[in-house]
């Protein structure tokens, strides 16, 4: 078992996560089981995700989670265009978390492909013993 806390990508994540949930709190009321539930929950899904992942037996199973992660970062990515298009987010605060966003999405992506690469050594290497 792996400890996710030890990931740099989940401290990125959790850190915007934290992140998001401090802007959110400028949200409009009305919003408050819409928009505002959306993107705090994707936001978090990316860390839980990870969190799960490391818990999980193997790689394979990791990487699943990793692949959800990645997942929720695009629907983050997607709800925070409309908050910035809703007038929910300024200019300056979307194009500051977009790139914190884009920073955990190609950590997510060069994880992935670390634990396909060793999966895929492992399983070339079991077929030759």
């Amino acid at each position: 078992m792996r400890n996710y806390r030890d990931l740099q990508v989940w401290a990125k994540a959790h850190s915007l996560t934290l992140e998001i949930y401090r802007v959110s709190r400028a949200f409009p009321r009305d919003e408050m089981y819409g928009l505002t539930a959306q993107v705090r929950r994707a936001a978090s899904s990316v860390g839980a995700n990870l969190a799960e992942g490391c818990g999980r037996q193997t790689d394979n199973e990791l990487a699943r989670f990793v692949r959800i992660a990645l997942g929720s970062a695009s629907e983050l990515d997607y709800h925070l265009v409309l908050c910035r298009d809703l007038g929910l987010l300024q200019d300056s605060q979307y194009e500051g978390i977009a790139k914190e966003l884009t920073t955990v999405r190609k950590m997510l992506a060069s994880l992935r492909n670390a634990i396909e690469r060793k999966t895929e050594l492992k399983a070339k290497a079991a077929g030759k013993s």
